[in-house]
């Protein structure tokens, strides 16, 4: 059985996200209304925004529910890297629809990320997504400021693909 890896479980629920981590906040305009926020809840906690973009996600649940386990894949082949998190909250409220997962002992990064769908007051659908981590093992501190470039570049991809299923209605 793996354990999370940091102790600041459930931060990037409310926040402050905590110090001493590298931290990541992108928010992306993804739609209007009650129909894409709909759309676009589904697509975040069904694992269909992982997938359509290009990322393997094998998960515990058919939709994200704490407790379940996720492994995320990146690479192609035998350079294809596996992590394992679990996911720590989710958010399925009028007007906002979400989930945190957090890193396992196995992880090349201790920390946590969470993807959120909001309704705004004004109808538009914005998505977010934000996190905390920090290198765990040698090749993740070896690689310094370029994760945290990465993972902005993966956020932003994120956006764009929810947008386009939204779109896709």
């Amino acid at each position: 059985m793996s354990t999370l890896t940091y102790p600041e479980i459930g931060a990037t629920r409310l926040g402050p996200l905590p110090t001493g981590y590298n931290h990541l906040h992108h928010r992306t305009r993804v739609g209007r209304g009650p129909d894409d926020f709909a759309a676009a809840g589904a697509a975040v906690t069904e694992w269909r925004m992982h997938r359509a973009s290009g990322v393997g996600i094998e998960a515990s649940a058919a939709r994200a529910e704490p407790g379940a386990s996720v492994r995320v894949s990146l690479g192609v082949g035998r350079l294809r890297l596996g992590v394992p998190c679990e996911v720590i909250w989710t958010a399925y409220e009028e007007g906002r629809t979400g989930f945190g997962y957090g890193t396992l002992s196995g992880h090349p990064e201790n920390g946590e990320e969470c993807f959120v769908v909001d309704l705004a007051d004004d109808g538009t659908v914005w998505f977010t997504v934000m996190a905390f981590s920090r290198p765990a093992v040698w090749y993740a501190r070896l690689a310094g400021p370029l994760v945290p470039r990465l993972q902005l570049w993966y956020a932003r991809r994120l956006g764009r693909t929810v947008r386009r299923l939204v779109a896709a209605g």
